[in-house]
């Protein structure tokens, strides 16, 4: 068997070849809103919401200028959708006064929007802006601690910069979305889909 992070690649390469984004989105300031949108609920939840969001928002400068009544009826299918709609009308009117309505292509830049975290601007970094990094979700966290990467214990932080050292540059973006789906799809947390999965020999599930 090969090491490690080597095996895992090639399982997960095998498994979901084609893993990508599941936030719909055309451009960095689409996927910037729909990931402040995604905390705590779905992808396809967001996904259902944003068309009618982006059709009369489609720009910072306009989010900007939205009235917060109008917003949260468009996005009210969500959770926490009241102080959503604030995050993402407060990160717009900061695009617009800080950055010409363009989104940064800086973490500092990115984590100083309100509603932005780490995690947010990890993936618009990594998707939007081919810059490596790995994104830290409940999906991520759970794959990770369940094949030994991580501890129990362990915050996001560290699990980043765990699987950041275990796993090469080059492969981050990728491997993020491989996460995601391996998590989103077979080793879920209630009820992990465990026949023929190929870490069972890895798995602290299953020892």
């Amino acid at each position: 068997m090969e090491n490690k992070a080597q095996y895992i690649i090639n399982e997960l390469d095998r498994l979901f070849p084609d893993a990508h984004c599941e936030l719909v989105h055309h451009n960095a300031f689409e996927l910037l809103i729909a990931v402040v949108l995604s905390a705590q609920t779905t992808d396809e939840r967001v996904n259902m919401v944003t068309p009618s969001l982006f059709k009369k928002y489609p720009d910072a400068f306009s989010l900007a200028d939205a009235q917060l009544h109008d917003v949260e009826e468009i996005i009210k299918s969500i959770g926490l959708y009241h102080n959503k709609a604030k995050n993402i009308i407060n990160l717009s009117m900061s695009l617009v006064d800080n950055f010409k309505g363009v989104v940064p292509d800086k973490r500092e830049d990115l984590e100083s929007l309100p509603g932005v975290g780490r995690k947010s601007a990890n993936v618009v970094l990594s998707n939007c802006f081919d810059y490596p990094a790995f994104a830290v979700d409940t999906h991520v966290t759970r794959v990770s601690k369940r094949l030994k990467i991580a501890k129990e214990e362990d915050d996001v932080l560290i699990i980043e910069k765990k699987l950041m050292k275990l796993f090469p540059k080059s492969s981050w973006g990728k491997l993020h979305h491989q996460f995601i789906f391996f998590g989103r799809y077979k080793c879920k947390a209630k009820q992990p889909l465990c026949t023929d999965c190929p870490f069972m020999k890895i798995c602290g599930k299953a020892s």
